[in-house]
């Protein structure tokens, strides 16, 4: 089985301390700390990297899905937004808004959007979050599609 692995190092308080995450592969590494995970200062966020991974994932898992039913696309486009909320637990992702805009010549809307919601679904990372209240898609097809 494939393992992947990210690291991160901590440093001072939890207000006033700084860290450094980085990715394994080493194609990235960013500083990350208490203003720029729950105000909005400099630097990188836990969640923004999960944004990162679940809009990548996503756009794959469409991709073998469109190409399943025959379908190329030439583009798929996917913002991931992550929302940080309060509970009694503390923050928690409270929602995941996923935005996707894909170019597949000869599909129906209707079957597009079929088969966006099916990738969504099976998508490893959207698996992987089942503990978030709410995952929402929005999907459009651009360009030719078959009316």
């Amino acid at each position: 089985m494939t393992i992947r692995e990210a690291s991160a190092k901590w440093q001072g308080t939890l207000k006033e301390g700084s860290g450094r995450l980085r990715l394994g592969s080493g194609v990235f590494e960013g500083a990350y700390s208490f203003p720029s995970r729950f105000e909005n200062g400099p630097g990188t966020n836990p969640e923004e990297l999960i944004a990162a991974a679940h809009a990548g994932c996503f756009s794959m898992a469409l991709s073998a899905i469109l190409g399943g039913e025959g379908h190329t696309p030439g583009s798929i486009q996917t913002i991931a937004k992550v929302h940080l909320g309060a509970t009694a637990a503390g923050p928690t992702i409270s929602r995941i808004e996923l935005e996707t805009e894909a170019s597949v010549a000869g599909i129906a809307a209707e079957d597009f959007e079929r088969l966006a919601q099916s990738a969504k679904a099976g998508c490893l990372v959207t698996r992987a979050l089942a503990g978030v209240a709410t995952i929402t898609l929005k999907a459009s097809l651009v360009g030719a599609a078959i009316e």
